[in-house]
């Protein structure tokens, strides 16, 4: 995706950005009035209109400059919202969900009859719950080491969301910072009661306890087709982040790590004097010796405990880390996509997942670079050429003239296919009034 951004916009990006939060003031009202993409986003959230409550009752967060949090926004229609997040320029958007009444009426309605109804199925996956399989960053800090493991979920999850849930409608979205949100909007998805979230996400986590639980991750006997699906996903990627980006193997603390995943001692034992040699092995060779250490062990019928431990330590260090609260709760409310964080200015664009090897968050846009390709494009492209153009000639959006042009279209794909859906609802809905 990185590389398409520079191509196929013929804009610089610039790899260290020139940012300033100070800024940011003077920023927001020129991306809130020219960029974001409005019509879309309302395309997506009022679904067609086949409810036609459905964006009315849809709560918006916002939090303003100095940390000014103002929750239950609602507005009537796309012109409204627009002319609200122009107003305000919030610093940040959460959206949460479908009420049964007005969320921006909620005081004149009785707390028991003002209820969350449906929202959309939510997953959060940050960087910083990675931090004890991360040597090269800590806390918000990432780098082009250990963005892998940001990959690995999108691929992993986005695979099982599909062909095990059959859900059909998922948006991925940078963060804009260390993470990235999936938002799955299929109908079946939408209403989904709580019970139901949390048996989707915990389907999904196998990396599990707190601080002091040293191994996270305790397969089963039998390993589920899914399980096995996610083995050849992770498998992909483990030698390259694991050996080569964290230097497992590389040096005596990583090795401990390791070896402090192996239920057997006697197992145990033997790995760390195997692994203790000192030679030129490579860590990649010395992966391999674990490996074979453990099969040897299994199949002379000792070390029953690690029959998966191989599968166990790939996923440890490379499966995807869930928030589970973010997705349990329906009226929990999560970032919105095209938000533009404060710290680094980045836009939360939506990832394409087929494409998510080639998503490189070090040069995603931010909103000063964003502001300098319009004036740019528009000097390039000022009077002179316009006069030659015929004078009912459509005027370019201005996103089209930077470097989120390829992120919003991967928005309007996301939106269109969810359309088709909704078609069929409608012509439905058609046919009985004019039965009735």
């Amino acid at each position: 995706m990185a590389t398409e951004v520079q191509n196929q916009n013929n804009v610089s990006v610039d790899e260290k950005s020139t940012y300033s939060q100070d800024e940011l003031p003077d920023l927001l009202p020129v991306y809130y009035r020219r960029l974001f993409p409005y019509a879309l986003y309302y395309r997506w959230l009022n679904y067609g209109g086949v409810t036609k409550s459905y964006f009315h009752n849809r709560e918006f967060s916002f939090t303003l400059k100095d940390d000014i949090y103002i929750r239950y926004q609602s507005f009537a229609d796309q012109q409204e919202m627009e002319k609200e997040i122009q107003k305000r320029c919030p610093y940040k958007i959460d959206i949460g969900a479908v009420f049964t009444h007005k969320p921006k009426d909620h005081k004149t309605v009785k707390a028991t009859a003002f209820q969350a109804q449906e929202k959309e199925l939510v997953f959060d996956i940050d960087m910083t719950d990675y931090d004890e399989v991360r040597t090269c960053c800590q806390g918000a800090d990432i780098c082009n080491k250990c963005w892998p493991l940001m990959t690995i979920a999108i691929k992993v999850m986005d695979t099982a969301l599909r062909d095990d849930f059959g859900f059909e409608h998922l948006l991925w979205v940078y963060s804009g910072r260390r993470g990235v949100h999936c938002w799955i909007a299929d109908e079946s998805a939408r209403k989904l009661s709580q019970a139901a979230r949390t048996a989707v996400a915990e389907y999904l986590s196998l990396v599990k306890g707190g601080e002091n639980q040293t191994k996270k991750v305790n397969l089963p006997q039998q390993l589920h087709p899914s399980i096995e699906r996610a083995q050849g996903i992770v498998e992909e990627y483990f030698k390259q982040y694991a050996l080569i980006n964290q230097g497992l193997l590389g040096s005596k603390e990583e090795r401990d790590k390791l070896l402090s995943l192996v239920p057997d001692e006697k197992l145990k034992e033997i790995l760390d004097e195997e692994l203790s040699k000192p030679d030129k092995r490579t860590p990649e060779q010395k992966w391999e010796r674990f490996k074979n250490w453990v099969t040897s062990e299994l199949n002379r019928g000792h070390a029953a405990k690690c029959k998966h431990l191989v599968t166990e330590v790939m996923f440890q260090y490379c499966y995807p880390r869930l928030d589970v609260n973010v997705s349990t709760g329906v009226n929990h409310l999560l970032k919105s996509p095209f938000c533009i964080h404060p710290k680094t200015g980045r836009v939360c664009v939506p990832i394409d997942p087929n494409n998510a090897d080639d998503f490189d968050p070090m040069i995603v846009p931010d909103i000063s670079q964003l502001c300098r390709e319009i004036d740019e494009y528009d000097r390039t492209h000022s009077a002179t050429n316009d006069e030659n153009q015929p004078p009912n000639k459509k005027r370019l959006s201005d996103y089209k003239k930077t470097s989120m042009r390829l992120s919003v279209e991967v928005f309007e794909t996301f939106v269109t296919n969810l359309e088709k859906t909704w078609k069929g609802k409608l012509l439905e809905q058609s046919d009985q009034k004019m039965e009735l």
